[in-house]
């Protein structure tokens, strides 16, 4: 069976000493790219920093950034179980276990299952309120693998769900989903879509050859015009929760890095097969620099 590691792999290494099964298994929930549970791991972080838990509550952080590896994994898992018809097409996505063939639909959902309950001994380290917020984001996450086959726009659908997490901690530390928590949410879906639509500038030809849709095909040839109207979208609306946080001007120019960073991101972006991954990877350190600002404001 062909286990061919996908070209943005991190982990060549590493997964080429596994035995078959368990580097199939790590392929399949994209354990050689950790670039996705960082991202889906940064908004809890922020919503944390920013609710004033960044140096009290580390475990709370570290329990988050577990329950992201593991839902992350578990997303791609039932993701690549919905689109093992559609990987088999693209050529970026042909090699996955399933698409592939390497690996049997029974053993992925067994899989899936075992990353489940990794994310529910997550759960349960949260108060009940956090708990019933996280467990709302379930019907958006089944729902997001079929969004690219009914709408042009299914990054906004990631959006929703990859922002989640910034809920979820503000709601564990502040009690509730107040206004800060909910402009953090709403900035991050912009973010979202913003690197999600340079992600899939990779795959344009192949997606719409096969049929389906994505921001980087419905933006056109206006895509890094696209791209730079959600990150302005995203530091205004962050901008707006350090601002209810603490209404001063310092903390607004907390925000000048990231700032610098996303524009550097658009003006530097090349529609190449190369550069937007490097480019939707510089989206780890990108979550790094929102997370130091959110932590000096929070605990200002």
């Amino acid at each position: 069976m062909n286990q061919t590691i996908v070209p943005d792999s991190q982990a060549r290494g590493l997964l080429a000493r596994l035995p078959a099964t368990p580097r199939a298994l790590a392929l399949l929930a994209r354990f050689d790219r950790p670039i996705g549970w960082w991202l889906l791991f940064w908004p809890g972080a922020w919503a944390v920093a920013l609710a004033g838990g960044g140096v009290v509550r580390w475990a709370l952080i570290g329990w988050l950034l577990l329950g992201a590896i593991a839902m992350r994994g578990a997303g791609c898992v039932f993701n690549d179980i919905v689109d093992r018809d559609l990987d088999a097409k693209v050529a970026r996505t042909a090699a996955r276990p399933l698409a592939s063939g390497a690996m049997a639909v029974k053993v992925a959902w067994a899989w899936l299952l075992a990353l489940c309950l990794i994310g529910l001994i997550v759960l349960l380290q949260l108060h009940l309120y956090a708990q019933v917020v996280a467990l709302a984001s379930l019907a958006l996450v089944a729902a997001y693998p079929f969004m690219k086959r009914i709408t042009g726009w299914p990054q906004i659908w990631l959006g929703l769900v990859f922002s989640w997490a910034a809920l979820v901690g503000w709601s564990e530390v502040a009690g509730s989903l107040t206004l800060p928590g909910l402009l953090l949410y709403a900035g991050t879906i912009f973010w979202v879509v913003g690197y999600d639509t340079i992600y899939a500038m990779q795959d344009r030809e192949d997606d719409a050859l096969i049929g389906i849709g994505s921001s980087a095909l419905s933006m056109g040839r206006h895509v890094r015009m696209g791209v730079m109207l959600c990150y302005l979208a995203a530091l205004g609306l962050w901008g707006g929760a350090l601002w209810v946080v603490r209404p001063q001007i310092l903390a607004l120019a907390a925000l000048l890095p990231i700032a610098v960073h996303l524009g550097w991101q658009v003006i530097t972006l090349k529609e190449d097969g190369i550069d937007p991954l490097a480019k939707f990877r510089s989206n780890r350190f990108a979550g790094l620099l929102v997370f130091c600002a959110c932590i000096v404001v929070g605990n200002a």
